[in-house]
């Protein structure tokens, strides 16, 4: 199989979230899993000041832009080139140019062929940043290619999963 790469894909500004969704339709839809690995609008905290109190908000760090970690051949340059709200990938012409591993370190994105987990599945962990921060909760699956693990939360008295990179969980 061939090598998976970080490329970026143009879209109409405001609808980063909207051809993130749609691409992972997609992936799902068409079984792609293996070739689009992940899709992502790189975020990044920012402290604002309204009505006079600091708030702490998430703001896009390239609007107009997604980030995704794909295996390109025609398939999936078909699918993601004709997502709706889709513009194009970076690139000259219609030749996409992949992200360096230098440029992916710089956006905070490790390689993941650099990264060790000392997670298992089972193990109980805290999540230490976000919007699940201070919650524990127990690893159910563990996705190397994504760098993120599903854990289950107590969550009105029911399981619920929910998806979290690496970097914002802590071993118990």
């Amino acid at each position: 199989m061939a090598e998976a790469n970080w490329y970026v894909v143009h879209t109409y500004s405001g609808y980063e979230n909207k051809v993130k969704a749609n691409i992972e339709k997609t992936i799902e839809n068409r079984k792609l899993q293996d070739q689009i690995l992940e899709v992502i609008v790189p975020m990044q905290d920012v402290v604002e000041m309204k009505n006079g109190a600091k708030k702490q908000v998430q703001k896009k760090m390239f609007p107009g832009y997604v980030l995704i970690n794909m295996v390109m051949n025609d398939d999936t340059w078909y699918v993601v080139r004709n997502t709706r709200g889709v513009t194009g990938f970076v690139g000259p012409g219609s030749k996409p140019v992949h992200l360096t591993e230098a440029e992916m370190e710089s956006l905070g994105i490790k390689s993941v062929r650099e990264m060790v987990v000392d997670f298992e599945v089972g193990d109980s962990i805290t999540v230490v940043s976000g919007a699940w921060q201070d919650t524990v909760g127990i690893i159910k699956a563990i996705n190397l290619g994504k760098q993120s693990l599903t854990i289950t939360v107590d969550m009105f008295g029911r399981e619920t999963p929910v998806e979290l990179n690496f970097t914002e969980v802590k071993k118990i």
